[in-house]
């Protein structure tokens, strides 16, 4: 049966994989999303399978499940994709929120390295398309899917924390709409784009940067991975009538 894409308030019976799991974005929306009932799948890469283990038993309700699978590794997003379906029967929600970067000046062509950019364009762009790729096949199944990319405001201000993260970003939200138009109406596809978060995901960046940012930022603070993890929510919820396109969560830093 089609999916009728009206409003829910509630997830139970869903099943949400959600890559960088374990990470700031990642577990917030597995926390707001499993306590609207979604069963949790978190994926993890650098995390420690007793800390992932820990976090999804953190979640709300019961039944999580979480697997190591580097986004860079197709093979083994295939092998991880076909454990979870054999478990699950289907995917519902796929949040691709794993991701790297490195700051480094958009004038400093020098240190933005062949190496870097093969690296970031290998995490933040073909990594979201590898996962995507793998999981297809169950959200297509559940002929009501939802693939939600945390992409970022770099991706169409040019203006982030290097170059190539840049390019990736806005890559993943062109790429995003043709692929939302392309397996309309079995699977959405929405990209949610932050500003400045408070969290570790630039390395160097800390306190100092924070505040700065904060003073130029319309709403006068910055992001807090909840505020991402809410959209993401709301994607799934109350905002089912959407797919290809881009939602900003920056508090207004991009104006």
């Amino acid at each position: 049966m089609s999916a009728s894409f009206q409003p829910t308030d509630s997830l139970t019976g869903r099943i949400a994989v959600i890559t960088g799991g374990t990470g700031a974005i990642g577990l917030a929306t597995a926390h707001r999303l499993a306590k609207l009932g979604a069963r949790c799948v978190l994926l993890y890469n650098s995390d420690s399978a007793e800390s992932a283990n820990a976090k999804a038993a953190s979640l709300a309700g019961s039944g999580h499940l979480c697997f190591k699978a580097p986004i860079t590794d197709s093979a083994t997003l295939k092998a991880v994709a076909t454990q979870i379906g054999e478990i699950c029967g289907v995917v519902h929600i796929l949040v691709n929120s794993a991701g790297y970067t490195k700051a480094v000046p958009a004038g400093d062509l020098e240190a933005l390295s062949d190496d870097l950019i093969d690296d970031i364009l290998k995490v933040n762009f073909r990594g979201v398309i590898a996962t995507i790729r793998a999981f297809m096949p169950l959200l297509k199944k559940s002929e009501d899917g939802l693939i939600v990319n945390i992409s970022s405001i770099a991706g169409f201000t040019g203006t982030g924390s290097n170059l190539a993260y840049v390019a990736a970003k806005a890559s993943i939200d062109v790429v995003g709409d043709a692929l939302a138009k392309a397996f309309a109406p079995q699977v959405r596809v929405i990209s949610v784009s932050p500003g400045v978060v408070d969290s570790s995901f630039v390395p160097g960046r800390g306190a100092d940067f924070n505040d700065k940012a904060a003073a130029t930022i319309p709403l006068r603070r910055i992001g807090t991975v909840d505020d991402v993890a809410a959209v993401v929510q709301a994607c799934a919820t109350t905002m089912r009538y959407v797919t290809g396109t881009r939602i900003v969560v920056d508090g207004g830093r991009h104006l």
